[in-house]
């Protein structure tokens, strides 16, 4: 069927999606132009139509193989429950009572370190970084106006606590992706990922705090919040750390946050079936995608694509640092392509076990790594959704913000460094490689 070095020319299906992506974005002149399903579907297609030697019914079943595998299935069922408990939270004013509280007891000469620390704990706790960034900015844009801060580094500080969420949370896509494709639990990635960038998140905050030192200007306005309405985020972390099963810490979170919305009457029970119905449709597409996905990357990988590309990549590492290195490579040029970082995890995600195993790198390592690298170029590139929604919000150009972006530049040179100095230490006794559910 294929022989050891693989095939370059089964790629093609990977490099018509970035062609039909690429292109039709440049030439609309809008990067969210053209839904990325359709390009995945017909490098779909094309992989199907490939590799003569075998039948198309061959294919057929490689194709169901990969898009029916179990942690595809199961990381899908886990972004319908997320898509349900955020929508389900949004809905019941955890939002407003999470964002109310933190510029409650904020102190006014740290109020912009304040705000990055409250979108890291919104963007951890709901696990996305665009629900985090279209709550928060128009609060920015307030503060902004009301102290004489200007608006970029406002907004630059929303969005960088916005990536740190999107980059640890539990529930975020893109920590589900990274696990599910490295084999490796939530929690154990969480901690390992922590270490890393967490000096990256002290240091930013000292940075907005230190560049606004000289603002002493006092909110007027008494946010009203309720403490009971931040519970359901503050239960579903607690319970994720914790080791919880994922699923049921969805579910959990969904019956706490829906209950709460019942009692508070902050919708009846057809409300709240419309707003997890509402989640799961949000959702939809990038369930899609995932199948879709995973049976292309299946049929890349039957056509020898994958076994080319591997040699290709590790003919130029030589080392256990240059392949973790390679994996951080790679994931940033396919999120620079398809400007969606869970996306891009999924379709890296198999390349980089792949590299991971072949080099003993720990699969929470290699997850950690992925993760990383996607949320620093998610969070950079001016048509990525997270920048374009923050400055149509905030009425700015994207690249004026980029340059307060302080934390996703900070993030990835601390995820080098962390390669280059091996850290942070693994526990050698744990089986890096047993495959466990979340």
């Amino acid at each position: 069927m294929k022989n050891n070095k693989g095939n370059a020319l089964a790629l093609l299906p990977l490099l018509v999606f970035v062609a039909i992506y690429l292109g039709s974005s440049i030439a609309f002149n809008d990067f969210y132009a053209t839904p990325v399903i359709v390009p995945f579907v017909i490098s779909a297609i094309l992989a199907m139509f490939m590799n003569r030697k075998e039948s198309i019914t061959n294919k057929v079943d490689a194709f169901c193989k990969g898009a029916g595998d179990s942690n595809i299935i199961l990381m899908c069922l886990i972004f319908i429950l997320a898509g349900a408990f955020a929508e389900v939270a949004k809905e019941m004013g955890a939002v407003d009572s999470t964002v109310n509280l933190g510029l409650s007891i904020l102190p006014s000469n740290i109020l912009i370190a304040g705000l990055f620390i409250i979108a890291c704990f919104i963007s951890l706790s709901i696990g996305t970084s665009m629900g985090t960034i279209v709550a928060l900015t128009p609060v920015a844009v307030g503060v902004a106006q009301k102290t004489g801060i200007i608006v970029p580094l406002v907004v630059g500080a929303i969005v960088s606590g916005a990536m740190f969420g999107d980059n640890l949370s539990m529930i975020s896509d893109t920590t589900i992706a990274a696990t599910r494709t490295q084999g490796c639990e939530l929690k154990d990635k969480f901690k390992m990922n922590f270490k890393i960038v967490i000096p990256a998140a002290i240091i930013t905050a000292i940075i907005f705090a230190v560049v606004t030192s000289g603002n002493n200007h006092v909110l007027s306005k008494n946010y009203s919040y309720s403490i009971v309405k931040v519970l359901p985020y503050i239960a579903v972390l607690v319970a994720a750390l914790v080791g919880v099963n994922v699923l049921l810490v969805l579910i959990g979170g969904i019956l706490f946050a829906g209950t709460i919305g019942l009692v508070y009457g902050s919708f009846n029970i057809m409300g709240l079936m419309q707003a997890m119905a509402k989640g799961i449709g949000g959702m939809s597409e990038l369930v899609i995608i995932s199948i879709v996905v995973g049976g292309t990357v299946e049929l890349i990988k039957f056509n020898g694509g994958i076994d080319f590309l591997l040699n290709f990549i590790t003919s130029k590492i030589k080392s256990k640092k240059g392949a973790e290195f390679g994996i951080g490579i790679l994931i940033t040029l396919v999120d620079f392509c398809t400007a969606n970082n869970t996306i891009a995890i999924v379709t890296a995600g198999p390349i980089a076990k792949n590299i991971s195993e072949q080099y003993n790198i720990d699969p929470r390592r290699s997850a950690s790594i992925l993760d990383t690298f996607s949320c620093f170029a998610q969070g950079i590139i001016p048509y990525g959704a997270q920048l374009l929604a923050a400055s149509g919000l905030a009425k700015l150009s994207p690249f004026a913000i980029m340059k307060y972006l302080y934390y996703p530049y900070l993030m990835v040179v601390c995820c080098i460094i962390a390669i280059a100095l091996g850290l942070p230490k693994l526990d050698s006794n744990k089986d890096i490689y047993a495959n466990k559910t979340a």
